[in-house]
């Protein structure tokens, strides 16, 4: 009976001290935090459009920050544009079966470290400017990483020293058609599709060799 005590003891101990370890992470300012929306149909559409060999398929990214000590994300989102959202309302934004949330974050290298705090700046300074639901580059309104693109291109780096990169993009299928979901977006936006336009995504974002993955919710 005793063995079996400390058999039973010895296991919650060693539980607890997995659980402690996943729990244990300290977000930094200016982490990534990649999320994966959902699965409604825009937000597949852009996962299917922008899907990399990553495991993990990305429909928003946004930026920690903090803020009298207490942390935010700044983003730009849907209806709201660009805001700075507390940090555990985007984790309990969208969360897996098991209730954890869907969020990898990602830590940009050493050599960033001194633009983070402009990057933030440039991103407070357009809260409440407008989401881009057109998808445009060079209008007065932002999505989620041209946001997060832009807070370091606007700075004084070379293009090539960006940490990110731009492609043009495309919202085909396989067969080099339109997506039915985007003609039906832009149809009832009465716009043509930006295809080939310069842009960015959060996949896109995900595979830069300038950042490393720190953190997944999803495991805690």
């Amino acid at each position: 009976m005793n063995r079996i005590l400390k058999q039973t003891c010895s296991l919650l101990v060693f539980s607890f001290i997995l659980l402690s370890c996943n729990n244990n992470f300290d977000i930094k300012q200016g982490d990534l935090l990649f999320q994966n929306t959902g699965t409604g149909e825009i937000d597949n559409a852009i996962k299917d459009v922008t899907a990399t060999s990553f495991s993990k398929n990305y429909s928003h990214v946004g930026m920690a920050m903090q803020k009298d000590g207490k942390w935010f994300v700044v983003e730009a989102i849907p209806k709201k544009g660009i805001c700075q959202t507390p940090l555990i309302a985007f984790l309990n934004r969208n969360k897996n079966k098991f209730n954890k949330s869907q969020t990898t974050v990602a830590r940009l290298e050493s050599q960033y470290q001194p633009y983070i705090s402009k990057a933030i700046a440039y991103g407070i300074e357009r809260i409440n400017t407008p989401y881009d639901d057109i998808f445009l580059w060079d209008d007065t309104s932002y999505y989620c990483s041209e946001l997060v693109y832009k807070m370091f291109s606007s700075q004084d780096l070379p293009k090539d020293s960006i940490p990110f990169l731009t492609h043009p993009m495309t919202f085909n299928d396989s067969t080099g058609n339109p997506m039915p979901s985007w003609a039906t977006y832009y149809e009832t936006r009465n716009q043509p599709i930006p295809e080939g336009t310069e842009g960015t995504n959060p996949n896109l974002m995900a595979s830069s060799p300038h950042i490393k993955f720190v953190h997944d919710y999803e495991n805690e």
